[in-house]
């Protein structure tokens, strides 16, 4: 019997079986990237799949897995293949042409969330802009959470902002996120209370570094920050002055190695705000925060 022909007999078999292949090839977490293909190609929920493992595998369905692993084994994301990232709840759809969103960027919604709740404390509503939105994965977990607050979301990929627009329309949030193609904040003229961005931030030196699933699949001008990594969020927090109110927060994230410099270039601009590094889960540096 032909591997091929195991993998169809018994979903848990075919499993199995991928995630092997998938550890052969030195793909992290294996076994979880194996399953989220096999729902895919099965069109099935965790609790259904598991619930099924004992079935035998369709025909249809296993041809659909064996070239989605065939093109996971060649390194493209996951994400790409199955079409959707989750993010802060949301089921985003995410492709070519936009990064993919990550885990650790959810720090930034969340400090985002208390920097607007404590400012509707005393306001009726806040402008929140998303600089870098991407696939809009900031802008759209801030507006579902937050119903009082504006929420504009800029970028300068035509392309990355369809993908958003989609992700708004399918979330039912289009009504409550304004999306603008432009370079950072020069499109905007209204004063914003909290500027939130997940710029590039990887020093062009350390590109040939990164996974290929990386560095052959997702848009290097949406993670090249330049030669160390700050040319974009120096840019942004040059802009920031004269468009934040008084009170006002700037929320980035940077890189694990880059808190003492992107300090120092908060504070030049900013010379009397507060200015904090947080620390990611793996205690790691992961967001600027500059206080007005």
């Amino acid at each position: 019997m032909t591997r091929q022909q195991a993998l169809r007999l018994r979903s848990g078999q075919a499993l199995r079986r991928a995630a092997a292949l998938l550890a052969e090839a030195g793909i992290d977490e294996a076994a979880l990237e194996a399953e989220v293909l096999l729902r895919h190609a099965l069109s099935l929920d965790r609790t259904q799949l598991y619930l099924r493992l004992g079935d035998e595998l369709p025909a249809q369905a296993d041809s659909a897995y064996q070239a989605s692993l065939q093109r996971r084994l060649q390194r493209e994301p996951t994400a790409y293949i199955v079409g959707h990232k989750e993010f802060y709840g949301l089921a985003l759809e995410v492709g070519p042409g936009v990064t993919i969103p990550r885990p650790e960027t959810e720090l930034l919604v969340e400090e985002a969330l208390t920097q607007a709740r404590r400012m509707l404390q005393r306001a009726p509503s806040v402008t929140i802009v998303d600089v870098g939105t991407g696939c809009g994965g900031i802008a759209l977990a801030l507006a579902s959470h937050l119903p009082a607050a504006r929420v504009i979301a800029t970028d300068v990929s035509p392309a990355a902002l369809s993908f958003a627009r989609r992700n708004a329309e399918t979330l039912g949030l289009t009504p409550h996120v304004c999306f603008i193609c432009g370079d950072l904040l020069s499109p905007l003229r209204q004063p914003i209370d909290v500027i939130v961005a997940n710029l590039p931030y990887v020093k062009s030196s350390a590109w040939l570094e990164l996974a290929p699933e990386i560095r052959c699949h997702e848009p290097r001008q949406a993670l090249d920050g330049g030669p160390d990594g700050l040319r974009l969020i120096e840019r942004l927090l040059r802009q920031a002055p004269t468009h934040l109110r008084p009170g006002g927060a700037v929320l980035l994230e940077i890189g694990y190695d880059q808190g003492p410099a992107a300090t120092a270039l908060a504070a030049a601009t900013f010379p009397k705000a507060a200015i904090a590094v947080k620390k990611d889960l793996a205690s790691l540096d992961r967001m600027l925060v500059v206080q007005l």
